[in-house]
């Protein structure tokens, strides 16, 4: 099959094989990503056509571009033998207008370098005019470098690997200055990365005709993301103030922005953990970044107290039942945060239809994470699990399959069908995130309190 290289941006390196693979199988477009590495941005497949290029890579945020292969080796020299012997490459576009542009990783060249670079391809006869805009055909010539410390001179750089293309389809990244959250009219503290929201929806696998759900969608990032690909969203969130807005700044108003109206079905207040969605509701997606105590607590309906629940339920001196007056505000209490992943998990199975995804993102600390502590279920895969480093942290989007319902067991019976869920008290007696993360992640003097520390983020 003929060769193509998928030129990718060269920044959230894991995530780029998941978000590949999960479009691959969404345009039913065969490929191995074996050679789909983090190290560098340039990609090798094997694909049956322009077209099937183009589709792979036509709603993608982390590929930039998908070329086909002319030649490529170890060195610049090996690349242009290797387009010397195969001169009836250029027969079809000899006339046409066409560029070249020179694409270095880990390595740079001066325009006179570039220039000198490009004019050794001169041989390949091609008579059309240049053109550095809107030219019928676009070249490139990719080098890639090994990383070198500064400590070496310039001249000492190393290239790893060379090849040269032809431009078959650019990708979708212009979206994500289109969603830039500096642009966009209605944000908050919890407000998403654009870019990451888009890779999100792409990675759940959202196309047009799909309900897509967030249970914590706060100012709507991934609902606004996944309905950029054609996906109908729904949200819900225990704040009723950031579902409400203020004035024109409203999840509405962010879809107004973007004309996508269209897609927007609703969004509703309650508490996740006491859902209202009926067991038989199928949702196509969930995306969700759930809060985890830094930014906002988390908090779910209730109160510690159960005395004090009654009074607050309690008839007003007007025999009114104080939770039927407008300004009535639910009392809330502290939830664990690995309790809410179970709970999300368990929920993803009951309402996902068969292969539909749910993407979450969860927070770890970069010293004690392992992948058993990420939550699983007998009726979803984890197909994906990537990652975001910070300093001592970091956050990883887990990308869960739902298994078809003839191949599990009980699947139509509970939320917890064949899933052993922990004791409540187990999960309360050990260390929310949000106290590592304050605690700069250092040791702690003693266990954490049972119960301590709720939040969200």
């Amino acid at each position: 099959m003929p060769r193509y290289l998928i030129y990718a941006a060269a920044q959230h390196e894991s995530f780029k094989r998941a978000e590949l693979a999960a479009l691959a199988e969404l345009e039913g477009v065969p490929v191995d990503l074996a050679d789909c590495r983090e190290e560098t941005p340039f990609c090798y497949v094997d694909l049956v056509d322009d077209a099937a290029a183009a589709r792979l890579v036509r709603r993608s945020i982390l590929a930039r571009a998908v070329y086909a292969v002319w030649a490529a080796g170890p060195t610049m020299d090996a690349v242009r033998a290797e387009l010397r012997a195969k001169p009836e490459l250029c027969v079809p576009f000899r006339d046409a207008s066409f560029r070249f542009d020179v694409v270095s990783y880990q390595g740079s060249s001066s325009r006179a370098q570039q220039r000198e670079l490009m004019e050794s391809f001169g041989f390949m006869d091609l008579q059309g005019p240049i053109r550095m805009k809107g030219a019928d055909h676009v070249f490139a010539i990719f080098e890639d470098f090994h990383f070198l410390e500064k400590s070496h001179a310039p001249a000492a750089k190393r290239l790893r690997s060379a090849a040269f293309g032809r431009l078959v389809a650019e990708s979708d990244r212009a979206a994500v200055d289109k969603y830039d959250l500096k642009k966009r009219a209605y944000i908050g503290t919890t407000s998403f990365d654009a870019e990451l929201s888009l890779v999100c929806a792409n990675i759940a696998q959202v196309a047009p005709g799909k309900l897509v759900y967030d249970p914590f969608v706060g100012t709507g990032s991934f609902l606004v993301a996944a309905s950029h690909f054609g996906g109908t969203a729904i949200g819900s969130d225990i704040d009723g103030r950031q579902i409400r807005g203020k004035k024109n700044a409203t999840i509405a108003g962010n879809y107004a922005q973007y004309g996508l109206g269209a897609f927007f079905q609703d969004i509703f207040a309650c508490d996740f953990t006491h859902n209202p969605l009926r067991p038989s509701l199928r949702l196509d997606a969930i995306i969700c970044d759930p809060p985890y105590g830094v930014r906002e607590g988390l908090k779910v309906l209730g109160a510690r107290n159960p005395q004090k629940l009654s009074e607050m339920l309690a008839t007003v001196d007007s025999g009114d039942k104080s939770h039927l007056l407008p300004d009535y505000i639910p009392p809330k209490k502290p939830y664990h945060f690995d309790a809410l992943l179970i709970d999300l998990v368990e929920f993803s199975a009951v309402h996902l239809v068969d292969n539909g995804r749910m993407c979450c993102w969860i927070p770890v600390s970069n010293d004690d994470y392992r992948d058993v502590d990420i939550p699983t279920h007998p009726d979803l895969e984890i197909v994906a699990n990537c990652v975001q480093v910070f300093s001592k942290w970091s956050r990883r989007l887990v990308a869960y399959r739902r298994k078809p319902r003839a191949e599990t067991a009980g699947a139509e019976v509970a939320p917890a069908a064949g899933f052993s869920r922990p004791q409540t008290a187990a999960i309360l007696g050990t260390e929310q995130f949000r106290d590592k993360y304050f605690r700069g992640f250092r040791p702690a003097d003693g266990p954490a309190a049972p119960g301590a520390g709720p939040g969200a983020g």
